[in-house]
């Protein structure tokens, strides 16, 4: 494959800072609290000494001084002289760990051991970054790594590397390692299914590898979203911790090892499925950015970072992320035009600001079983096309959605009669069926110009502000094109092109990244996205913790969440109004239930909850996520505070019924320690069901208490029934 052009890759002539000639050189890059310090070898790729607090200004002394002090006397039964780990672990230099590179050519070329031709360094006050350029001429093999410090205090890397042999290169593993210090005893990820996205595990580090593969071709419901080690017991608030994610959404690895010689090491890329890179002779292969997070102020001083990356963004969403009404649990499959606008009207009463019609609008799209891939407006339900619903919803004051699923296609669909070889497949094995459908190859030019095109006609028809882009299955023997070779890598990146192309035709319209559910959410999908959908899962009591979790790497403004119906339709769970809109509200908030079946009391709480979050929402989705460590499992205490300290906004939730009849004081974290607040109920989160049905005597007069105190001492908790929150405000005086 020959890759694209990247400008980024190098540092333009004349960009202050950069350097040429830094072979040889302890390089030191500092941000936002981070020290990140690199020995760059002349003989070898570079390894680094130190990644984490900030260490201050450092003479060139210093440095050197710091590289001696961590060189290691010889182990029995070792190498003659130590060797540390590089950047790209390879067996050359003595590892016998994970190698960074796996590859041949035709049964050579397998081991390498790059040299430094040259290297190039951009410094500056936020940050900086280091581009190195190495070969290996008896394995014909060219390498580029790119290691940056980014202002937020995030480090990224990735590499690239390109045949310069005369025959093919095949690669089958590509992943850079960074070193973290023996202090980090424990590891953390999360894991997951359908409905029940995210779960935290964790464990004890030990000599060995703890590896998270993603074989499902999207990032998927059971990845780690960010594997983390640490110091004992840290958790949100304390301890020290290393994180690592990797930006892509098709399949991945993660890994953490440790060596018996005590050398512990963060790996990630993507996974490659076998032949699926095969670099013919001035081909390259690009590897995914991989991101790590340092934190001496456990998960929450990582989850800050990576919002604080995301918001900098200049595409970063501009705006207040608006109400939506979202019409699949409300009416399904049932499009009726004039229940469609019954239920918009029952939007715009509660304050909805946009309006989504979901799945069942095209043709032949009757039932979950028939019609994806047939991207034209079903003339049988809609003989003047969308436009009465489109109108009539704008006429209201909302702006108009659409879902679209368009990597996806039934077996029974025009399209697939049509063109049964653009599904992906194994040569002449169509993959076994998931929800009905299989997968349309997007690496083949003419099925990716197909889609586009039908894409890019119902955007130019209609006013249409907002897309909700669906994918509902793994991607099972994914081969592509008469051969059938493993297609996953380039389906991947060719959903990246086709996004970019209907935003550059379209630059108004706003593309949701939902995968049956939460499935898909990575930081690379945020590059061409607007918004991840938490879960398919609308029940509050799940989402409290799939939104915990979510956070700790995407900021809560780019999280869909919405207000579902009670019962909940995936766990069939009743709870109240105001812990369903509760929930919702710490996240990109919505509704999806019938609307025009709620009672008007009902409908009238949903308009304050919908009027709080207009509010609050520049609170919540500019702030800084504050979660408290738990010390009872019934029970969490989650909020957000303004970036100045100024205001904060904290749910205290009750999960189950807890073992103690009185719950005792909850700690607000994250306040300015030196400011008083004042710490009052906030409306309408303000009337939960108690036990005992006496409120506490602090909340109907409110407090005043500084944000050390808060912290450390806190407030008594209401004893609040089982799925029941309280909303706290504090205000700085």
């Amino acid at each position: 494959m020959t890759l694209p052009p990247d400008p980024d890759l190098r540092p333009p002539p004349g960009t202050p800072g950069a350097t040429a000639g830094a072979l040889g050189r302890v390089l030191h890059l500092r941000a936002a609290g981070v020290s990140l310090v690199v020995q760059l070898h002349t003989t070898s790729t570079p390894t680094v000494l130190h990644w984490g607090a900030d260490l201050g200004d450092l003479s060139e002394a210093a440095l050197a001084d710091l590289a001696l002090s961590g060189r290691t006397a010889r182990a029995n039964n070792d190498l003659d002289e130590p060797q540390p780990v590089r950047l790209l672990p390879e067996q050359a230099w003595g590892w016998n760990g994970r190698p960074g590179l796996s590859g041949h050519r035709a049964g050579t070329a397998w081991s390498t051991r790059f040299a430094p031709t040259a290297a190039l360094v951009e410094e500056g006050d936020g940050g900086g970054r280091l581009v190195l350029d190495a070969v290996d001429a008896e394995a014909g093999l060219a390498l580029t790594l790119e290691l940056e410090l980014l202002p937020s205090g995030l480090l990224r890397h990735r590499a690239t590397l390109t045949n310069t042999g005369a025959a093919e290169y095949e690669v089958a593993d590509l992943a850079l390692a960074l070193p973290v210090p023996p202090v980090a005893t424990e590891v953390f990820d999360l894991a997951g299914r359908w409905a029940k996205e995210r779960v935290p595990q964790r464990r004890p580090l030990t000599v060995g590898a703890h590896v998270r593969e993603n074989r499902r071709g999207r990032t998927g419901p059971d990845a780690p979203l960010v594997l983390a080690v640490g110091t004992q017991g840290f958790g949100f608030r304390t301890g020290e911790v290393w994180a690592t994610h990797t930006a892509f959404s098709g399949n991945h690895r993660s890994s953490v090892e440790k060596l018996s010689s005590g050398t512990t090491t963060l790996a990630a890329g993507e996974l490659l499925l076998p032949g699926e890179v095969r670099l013919a002779s001035g081909e390259g292969y690009r590897t995914p950015w991989v991101f790590g997070a340092w934190s001496d102020e456990g998960l929450d001083g990582i989850a800050a970072r990576f919002h604080r990356h995301l918001r900098a963004r200049p595409h970063h969403p501009p705006r207040p992320r608006p109400v939506v009404v979202n019409t699949w649990e409300a009416v399904y499959f049932d499009l009726d035009l004039e229940r469609l606008l019954d239920l918009a009207r029952a939007a715009a009463q509660v304050g909805a600001e946009r309006y989504v019609l979901d799945d069942g609008w095209f043709r032949h799209r009757r039932s979950d079983d028939a019609g994806l891939g047939d991207w034209y407006v079903d003339e049988g339900i809609w003989p003047q096309g969308l436009h009465p619903l489109v109108d009539g919803v704008r006429a209201l004051g909302l702006e108009f959605g659409l879902w679209v699923e368009p990597e996806m296609v039934n077996p029974d669909s025009d399209l697939v009669r049509a063109h049964p070889d653009w599904v992906l497949r194994t040569g002449g094995r169509t993959p076994l069926p998931s929800r009905q459908q299989q997968v349309l190859d997007l690496g083949n030019p003419d099925a990716y110009a197909h889609v586009l095109a039908r894409l890019d006609a119902i955007l130019t028809e209609y006013e249409i502000a907002y897309l909700k882009w669906d994918h509902n299955r793994d991607l099972l023997e994914a081969g592509s094109g008469p051969s059938g070779r493993a297609g996953v890598h380039a389906q991947t990146l060719a959903v990246y092109r086709l996004l970019d192309e209907l935003r550059a035709r379209h630059p108004g319209v706003e593309i949701e990244s939902c995968s049956s559910g939460g499935l898909r959410v990575d930081l690379e999908i945020l590059e061409h996205t607007d918004r991840v959908w938490g879960s398919d899962c609308l029940d509050p009591l799940e989402r409290q913790q799939i939104q915990r979790w979510t956070t700790q790497l995407v900021p809560p403004e780019l999280i869909g969440s919405h207000v579902g119906a009670s019962p909940s339709h995936t766990t069939h769970r009743s709870s109240d109004l105001s812990f369903r809109a509760g929930t919702a509200l710490f996240a990109s908030f919505g509704v999806e239930t019938d609307l025009t079946r709620m009672d008007p009391a009902e409908r009238e709480e949903l308009a304050r909850w919908v009027a709080l979050y207009k509010e609050v929402r520049e609170l919540l989705h500019t702030g800084t996520l504050v979660r408290a460590d738990d010390h009872d499992p019934s029970f969490l205490v989650h909020g957000t505070v303004a970036p100045d300290g100024g205001d904060g906004l904290f749910a205290v939730v009750q999960l189950g019924t807890p073992d103690t009849s009185v719950p005792g004081r909850v700690r607000l974290p994250g306040l300015s320690p030196q400011a008083e607040y004042e710490v009052s109920a906030q409306a309408p989160g303000d009337v939960p069901a108690v036990r005992g049905g006496k409120d506490l005597p602090w909340l109907a007069s409110g407090v005043r208490m500084n944000g050390r105190t808060l912290a450390a001492v806190g407030v008594a908790a209401p004893a609040l029934q089982p799925q029941q929150l309280v909303l706290l405000r504090t205000r700085r005086l």
